[in-house]
């Protein structure tokens, strides 16, 4: 868990990093623009590191199914090697599809209006001003985001569902708790991290409008907020660290 962990800072300092920088200008000094080129190489790294985040997400619920529904096979599963091999595997493979993305968007016809009605760059942002069909490239685009957090959300649901299961079959009530204040902290982060990131994309492809303010908070609930609140709840609840 802490090699996780260690994952999910390092991802999070470099999703802050990415976009912190321009939202400050933007809101505080009322400079918000951002040069063409830039725009796209925000809106790879954006996207990458979204995926990133979903990835280790899928890595923490695999630790929290394997320690509490297989807790024998637990240390010969979910060994330092493994861990670092899936952690190597998904910031390795989590390029290929933004990079897809900045490729075919890059060369499209941008001939309107140069207004971003977001306080970064995507791939949503950015097509939607584009002077050409956008479904050829929506639905592409669609399809890679539902996948990449479809994909290990179905897996994190199903574990905890498992777990849920798992745990009320203890007899012992202590341990019962134990197990789902282990829990409950990770599902609260996911829920965060999934639901409005969902919406968002579901909305725009459904053809469900709202207004830039809406668009915004809720693009800064699941963008920004997780990465303050991981600290307090994986680093600064610890017990051992605040006796330290």
């Amino acid at each position: 868990m802490y090699y996780i962990i260690l994952n999910l800072s390092v991802c999070d300092v470099l999703f802050s990093t990415t976009t912190l920088p321009k939202i400050i200008t933007k809101y505080w000094f009322q400079s918000g623009s951002i040069s063409f080129t830039a725009c796209f190489v925000q809106m790879y790294f954006v996207h990458y590191l979204g995926i990133v985040n979903s990835f280790i997400l899928f890595q923490m619920a695999l630790d929290r199914y394997l320690s509490i529904c297989h807790p024998l096979r637990y240390p010969h599963l979910l060994t330092t090697p493994n861990i670092l091999i899936l952690s190597i595997t998904a910031w390795i493979t989590a390029k290929v599809c933004p990079l897809m993305l900045v490729i075919r968007a890059y060369p499209l016809p941008y001939c309107a209006s140069n207004i971003i009605s977001q306080c970064y760059c995507d791939h949503i942002g950015i097509t939607m001003l584009a002077c050409t069909d956008r479904a050829p490239y929506a639905v592409p685009a669609f399809i890679f985001a539902m996948v990449v957090l479809l994909g290990p959300l179905a897996f994190i649901i199903f574990s905890y569902c498992t777990i849920i299961i798992a745990v009320y079959n203890i007899a012992n009530v202590q341990g019962r708790l134990k197990s789902l204040s282990t829990c409950s902290t990770q599902l609260r982060i996911i829920s965060l991290y999934y639901l409005p990131r969902c919406f968002v994309y579901l909305a725009s492809n459904v053809g469900i409008t709202f207004s830039a303010d809406v668009r915004v908070v809720i693009i800064m609930l699941y963008s920004l907020a997780p990465p303050m609140i991981n600290p307090f709840i994986y680093c600064l609840r610890k017990q051992e660290i605040r006796g330290n």
